[in-house]
This record gives structure tokens, sequence and C-alpha cells, in this order.
């Protein structure tokens, strides 16, 4: 069972899970636990939120089962009885035999950003996200690109793009379907059907194209200039050193609780603004030591919604700093 990045995985020998990052070599993964990345020995993985069907060699299938395959957005609550759901969990369910290429993105305002990117094998689902209830609001429209392919002979198929919008009213009116992959009911939208009929997709270069393209040809592009991002902000990397000795001329007379308060305070007053000028990125330097400001950092990092964080480059910091990114 193949490991990718971005599959959900549960340990083994210890309690815990994580999300796959990256890979250093064939027998380890980097996993993504709490903000941090942890190496960790692939056997000793088992995955969570991905379920994969594999075959050796493709079966043919009939026309009748390629009609019953498509792609699903799907929303799974933390309850059955709506009063009682206070968790979304937002999924990629492929239930296709094509391979999937595709991005997830959130509408932030009046753009998206992209959360999720990767690859999807035939019939997985993939986590995408999990919002709190509450939270809906803020995520409320979602927007899934698809690109679908086969390492064998296929019939080919248009990329697909979908928005779709999930407000309380359409879940309340909407009847939540049992699913034996889901714990719970579940509410889908379906991204992608009709696998059976293969649209015309290659195209002739007409006499128009042809007469455009000799147009752009001659025309004389201008010299490019230099202009500045309407909001430098966007582009600001700093650096916050956050040893004792940088922040105070003296602390001799002060217990450890007082110095990591002191520390805690620079921390938080330079993420507060980083956010609030929207930097684009943030690196905390505050060593190795027993963990303890490290875990401190960790635990007011887990409040901010608009952050993501992890270990700081390890060449340059070792284990000593925190880089955290505003989004």
């Amino acid at each position: 069972m193949a490991i990718r990045i971005g599959n959900k995985v549960r340990f083994l020998n210890e309690s815990g899970e994580g999300i796959v990052t990256r890979f250093k070599d064939k027998e380890t993964a980097f996993v993504e636990v709490d903000g941090f990345e942890i190496p960790y020995n692939i056997k000793k993985l088992v995955l969570v939120d991905t379920e994969i069907v594999f075959t050796s060699e493709p079966e043919e299938k009939t026309d009748e089962e390629i009609k019953n395959e498509a792609v699903f957005f799907v929303i799974e609550p933390d309850h059955e009885l709506l009063l009682l759901q206070n968790e979304l969990s937002f999924y990629l369910l492929n239930s296709s035999s094509y391979n999937l290429l595709y991005t997830y993105c959130i509408k932030d305002k009046n753009q998206y950003q992209t959360i999720k990117q990767g690859e999807l094998d035939p019939s997985q689902k993939f986590l995408l996200k999990k919002v709190q209830k509450h939270q809906l609001k803020e995520f409320a429209y979602h927007k899934i690109e698809l690109l679908f392919f086969k390492k064998y002979h296929h019939t080919a198929q248009l990329p697909t793009a979908e928005i779709i919008h999930v407000s309380d009213t359409i879940l309340k009116h909407n009847d939540f379907i049992p699913h034996h992959d889901f714990k719970f009911p579940i509410w889908t939208f379906t991204l992608k059907d009709n696998f059976i009929e293969g649209k015309k997709i290659e195209q002739k270069l007409t006499d128009y194209d042809i007469d455009r393209l000799r147009k752009i040809k001659e025309i004389k592009h201008e010299e490019k200039k230099s202009i500045p991002h309407k909001n430098p902000a966007f582009l600001v990397e700093k650096e916050i050193d956050l040893h004792a000795e940088n922040l105070m001329e003296t602390f001799k007379h002060m217990s450890n609780y007082e110095i990591m308060q002191v520390q805690l305070k620079h921390f938080q007053s330079n993420l507060e603004e980083a956010i609030a000028n929207r930097y684009y990125k943030i690196v905390f330097i505050h060593g190795v030591g027993n963990g303890r400001l490290k875990q401190e950092i960790t635990t007011i990092l887990k409040k901010y919604r608009e952050v993501r964080f992890q270990d700081g480059e390890h060449k340059k910091y070792g284990y000593g700093a925190t880089e955290v990114t505003i989004l």
C-alpha cells in the first residue's frame, strides 16, 4: 500500500497521527505533527484517510460498470444528529478507474487560496480539510480542478473545474446518505460522471489561428519595466531572535519563568505585527534548551487560523527555530 505526500497517517508503535510532507529516502518519510516535521520509518506508518484498491493489471470494465464511475466532493459531519454536529470534514472521493491530478482552493475575499494539490489514484478518498461548523461562513466556497489520466490506454476526458457553495441552509435541506467508506452519513456533490462518452478534444489549427500567431510574432514588445509590488509587505521575510540576551540587558536575577514570559511577549507582539501587515514569512529563533519555550510557542500558534508553521531550515537553524508562514 503506497504512501504519498499529503496522506494522513497513524504511527504503528506509538499514539498520534500526522500528514506526510516529503520523503528523505525510500525508507523514511517526514510527517507533520503539530506543525513540526518528524522523520519516520515508512514501514511504521499506517494510512488513515486514504483507502487504496490496487491490482497488478487493469481489469476490463463493462459499460454498465463504467456508467457507475464518478468523482465526488464529500462532506462528512462528526455526528448523525444535526444538533450534535460540531465539525465537518471535506473529502475528494474518486470512485472511478482514472487517476486524478487535483487542486483544492478556498475563497478568501475575492480570490481563491490553494490549500491542497496532488494526485489521487482510482478508488481512493482523500481528506481535504476539516472545519468547525461555526466557521462554515468563512469556508463557504470550495473550488476543485481535476485532470484525468490512466497509465494505459483510455478514453480521453476533458478537465473539470467546479465551485461548490456550502452553507447551513444547503446542509439542512439536503439529505445525508450512508456510505460504506464513511463512518457517518455524507452529503455529496458530483464533480464528474459519464466517463463512457469520450468528447472530441483534438483541435485543428485554422487559418484564423495562423493569422493570429503571425500578428503576435510581428508585435514589438516594449521593454519590460520593473513595477513595485502594490503591497511590499507581502514579500517581507523577518527573523526574530528570542534568546534572552538579545531581549534584555540583564536577567541574572530573573527566574526561568520570568525570562520565558518576556520571550513569549516579544514573540506574540512580532507575530501580531506580521499578521496585521500580511508578512510572507517570519522565523522565530528560540534555541533548543529543554524545549519548553518551543512548546509554548507551538501552543500559541495553534490558536491562529491565519498561519502555518513548521521547523525552521535545519541547515541554518538546526532544531532551534520555528518558521511561520502568514496565509
